[in-house]
């Protein structure tokens, strides 16, 4: 089928936007290409410290006619979706060794938990810890002696830290490897349903715990489709994963194959071979184009909006709201799972997953297959799905037809005609909403609000019983540089609560939710920020507030232009849990709109 033209449309804006930026990142690259791996130019000493810590392969190294493999690992064991990644570097040695190759861990990057951080001080060094990956990242490859790069990455700001520098060396070969999902535990919307309990007031701590224990029970990812899987469905779709890779659970024979695969197909796309892919190369403007499309089919998390254009931004692509605004109402939901829907992660692979989604759209027009990955050329790749036979992983065509449809279902009968995520602007300013997870009741909220500038606030109104009304929940000042852009999950068990009760209400807020955002309306990453005078900095208590998914607005009838801008003390913001070591990532981060981030 052709491909629709609204995707034609805006692919053809990106690039026409981005040929100023994109044009000298690729001159930038193919000089690179043409230098290659430094490591047969480095005196006798630089070689020898390179490969003193690999006994067993310093012969080989030396020789440099090889390719050599640098890993950059998230691993630790603070995150269950990471922990897996213990095992990983000794496969990929091994996988290569038996190529002839070689591989080394070049370097790690830290990863910090949402999960454990959510509502904590920590929450504020979680938006900023992407660019510290990058660049801790591009210090692991500075030492210019891999021929293509792994990298070891799943949860929320892990993978687009990740991909900004395999796009900063674009010149490398890049292939992600997952960990794959945990196996089902406490279904998702028991475990949310004992959250709103315990924000009630109904239940204890000691039966809030339980429930968590058994949601979170195993080394693997979430089983929500939160920020870490909505990563894993952008690798796929934009071709940096093998196909089928995403959600295939921890320390099984397929997981250990499809490793081994990668580290395989490592070795086989490097400039030393016949089929070199750059990541750079890989990383054009189709890629981006479909991981958008992927993120509104699937109803992804809405960190996605904020991570892809500074991960774009790296490539040389320029990425804007209206972009993802567009392709959401050309892109039909195709998938519903938690918090989109009852399922979790583990059925929607059942059920067919990204391969079945991939089939689908691109049979509808709506995905360029055209697009170099690092399987081989043409997204219709990713229709395959992977076997072990023999020990090794072969590749056979997918079912292409859904094994459940009240999770997945074809481009000709979707859940909904448009996609997951709905752009909002109006006077006071320009966010966005997942509105895959909201009752169309709720998608228009007209209120009074109620001005809050954190949390904890909001927290303590509602155990007051402050909230007895319909209500636009008003959270300012949680923008990139007034805090460095919380997560304010937190809130949802609190404001659903109220939703419960039959009080209409709403979030509003400069700050971001949570990938597992769900049920509660909320408009998110309200740019210009209050911080920076953003007009959310300029409501009062009882101003009336209209949020309006439907139109796509977010207004006040007030005449704001004869009010100035409120700006609290922030000094509080600065101290504590490390976040004295961010005041320079707060002062500099670019708009939400623009990714937030300090380095691209």
């Amino acid at each position: 089928m052709s491909l629709n033209p609204t995707i034609a449309a805006v692919t053809e804006r990106i690039v026409e936007r981005s040929r100023p930026t994109r044009d000298p990142y690729l001159a930038r690259l193919r000089a690179a290409a043409d230098k290659g791996p430094t490591r047969a130019h480095l005196s006798c000493g630089g070689q020898a410290h390179a490969y003193a810590g690999l006994p067993q392969d310093q012969e080989a190294l030396a020789r440099g006619r090889a390719p050599n493999i640098g890993i950059v690992t998230a691993y630790n064991d603070m995150l269950s979706a990471h922990q897996p990644f213990e095992r990983f570097p000794g496969i990929i040695r091994d996988a290569a060794r038996a190529q002839g190759a070689t591989a080394q861990v070049a370097g790690g990057v830290p990863a910090m938990c949402d999960g454990v951080t959510q509502g904590e001080p920590g929450m504020e060094l979680s938006l900023f810890s992407r660019d510290v990956i990058a660049m801790a990242a591009g210090i692991a490859l500075s030492h210019n002696c891999y021929d293509a790069a792994l990298y070891l990455g799943v949860c929320d700001k892990i993978v687009p830290g990740l991909v900004m520098a395999a796009a900063t060396f674009g010149h490398i070969p890049a292939i992600f490897l997952p960990a794959g999902p945990m196996p089902s535990g406490l279904p998702n919307d028991e475990k949310a349903r004992v959250r709103q309990l315990f924000a009630a007031g109904e239940i204890g701590r000691a039966e809030l715990m339980e429930a968590e224990m058994a949601s979170y029970h195993s080394p693997g990812t979430c089983t929500f489709y939160g920020t870490a899987n909505s990563n894993q469905m952008l690798m796929e779709f934009m071709g940096l994963h093998l196909p089928g890779a995403s959600f295939v659970n921890p320390n099984t024979p397929l997981r250990d194959a499809l490793t081994v695969a990668g580290t395989e197909r490592a070795l086989e796309i490097t400039a030393l071979g016949n089929d070199y892919r750059p990541a750079g190369e890989v990383l054009d403007e189709k890629a981006f184009v479909n991981g958008m499309v992927g993120l509104m089919a699937t109803g992804g998390s809405t960190n996605l909006v904020l991570h892809m254009p500074a991960m774009a931004r790296a490539a040389g692509i320029q990425l804007a709201t209206e972009d993802f605004d567009e392709i959401s109402q050309a892109t039909p939901q195709l998938a519903k799972v938690y918090p989109n829907g009852l399922a979790d992660v583990n059925h929607f692979h059942a059920a067919g997953g990204l391969g079945y989604l991939i089939g689908e759209l691109l049979s509808a027009g709506l995905l360029h297959d055209d697009v170099k990955t690092v399987a081989g050329d043409g997204l219709h790749r990713y229709t395959e799905e992977p076997f072990v036979e023999g020990g090794r992983v072969t590749w056979k065509p997918g079912a292409g037809v859904s094994q459940n449809d009240k999770i997945v279902r074809p481009a000709t009968d979707p859940f909904q005609a448009t996609g997951g995520l709905k752009r909002l602007r109006g006077n006071l300013g320009d966010g966005i909403m997942k509105v895959s997870a909201v009752k169309p009741d709720y998608h228009v909220i007209e209120a009074p609000c109620r001005i809050f500038e954190d949390q904890a606030s909001v927290k303590a109104a509602f155990k007051a019983g402050e909230f007895t009304s319909d209500t636009v929940v008003v959270v300012r000042f949680q923008g990139p540089k007034a805090n460095g852009m919380p997560e304010l999950h937190s809130l949802t068990p609190t404001l659903a609560v109220l939703l419960d009760r039959g009080i209409r209400v709403a979030l509003v807020t400069d700050g971001r939710m949570s990938g597992a955002s769900g049920k509660v309306p909320a408009c998110i990453h309200v740019a210009p920020e209050a911080a920076d005078g953003g007009p959310l900095a300029k409501l009062r208590d009882g101003d009336i507030v209209r949020v309006d998914a439907v139109e796509g607005t977010l207004t006040t009838p007030v005449d704001l232009e004869t009010r100035e801008a409120r700006l609290p003390d922030l000094s509080a913001n600065g101290f504590g849990i490390g976040r004295e070591l961010f005041e320079n990532f707060r002062r500099y981060a670019g708009p939400a709109t623009a990714g937030a981030s300090n380095v691209v």
